[in-house]
């Protein structure tokens, strides 16, 4: 017993007998991908509301976060910084070396309106950087360091 061929085979079968070239029909492009948006773009409208609801998630007041370019604290030279200041005088920047999420992090923290006693590489091991993997690691290491709640 044959198999009846689905409509869409048997059509262009029959294009391709006719000598008509088949029509065949391309997929609409994927939109890009929030990593691929520009360097300002990405931060200000999705990793800072992402991370500010990380924090509120947990109970945290938040007193600012935003972007800024200015001199990267202790280690010096100019660079784009996510800065973040929380409740009970706790500060973090996550400095960008490049304007671009994929360059060299670092991250920076100070408590009690005192300048920064931690300064860290950060994400150096990760090949892809992703929203949800920066989110998740400033988290973690805010939690880290006991700013998030008791471990």
């Amino acid at each position: 017993m044959e198999k009846a061929n689905p409509p869409s085979v048997t059509k262009i079968r029959d294009d391709i007998s006719n000598g008509e070239k088949p029509v065949i029909q391309k997929k609409p492009p994927k939109p890009p991908k929030l990593e691929d948006k520009p360097f300002n773009e990405f931060i200000t409208a999705h990793f800072i509301p992402g991370l500010e609801a990380g924090i509120k998630n947990k109970g945290i007041n938040i007193k600012c976060i935003k972007l800024i370019k200015g001199n990267r604290p202790v280690v010096g030279g100019s660079c784009w910084m996510v800065f973040g200041e929380l409740s009970e005088q706790r500060r973090f920047w996550l400095c960008f070396s490049e304007e671009e999420i994929t360059s060299d992090k670092t991250i920076l923290l100070a408590e009690s309106d005192s300048q920064p006693s931690i300064a860290e590489s950060f994400l150096i091991d990760e090949k892809k950087t992703t929203l949800p993997l920066l989110i998740s690691r400033v988290l973690q290491r805010l939690n880290g360091q006991k700013w998030l709640g008791a471990n």
